[in-house]
């Protein structure tokens, strides 16, 4: 099973209201376990091209299943190499993503981006956190 709408809403406004703790205007993606987007939002005030990269770290965590940060070192991999030649400008292998789990099993992601690669992994955090 995915992440549901429902859980995907959720997880949207705790990451916004996290943001607006830090001081910063983000975008969120949220994907379902294949990777394809579930809820996608910005807020108002954040850049137009954080969309985009908040849904490519999200979808370099559902490919490989774990936080976007650590994948830098998988870019020069054969495998990481094979994934950005099938998935041109799809994937992004920088910090802000993290992959929703339940019961030990990925049922999605959760990229965020506007803030420096910290903030937006603990507002992805903070929204993985309201399920």
């Amino acid at each position: 099973m995915s992440v549901s709408y429902e859980e995907a809403k959720r997880i949207v406004e705790a990451a916004f209201a996290a943001s607006q703790e830090m001081g910063i205007k983000i975008a969120v993606a949220v994907l379902d376990d294949r990777g394809d987007t579930v809820i996608q939002a910005r807020m108002d005030g954040a850049r137009w091209w954080w969309v985009d990269t908040c849904r490519a770290k999200a979808f370099a965590t559902t490919l490989f299943g774990v936080p976007s940060g650590e994948l830098t070192e998988r870019l020069a991999s054969g495998v990481g190499v094979a994934m950005l030649g099938l998935h041109p400008g799809k994937i992004a292998y920088a910090q802000g993503a993290l992959p929703i789990m339940r019961d030990g099993r990925l049922i999605g992601a959760v990229g965020v981006g506007g803030g420096t690669s910290q903030q937006d992994e603990d507002a992805a955090r903070a929204g993985i956190a309201a399920l």
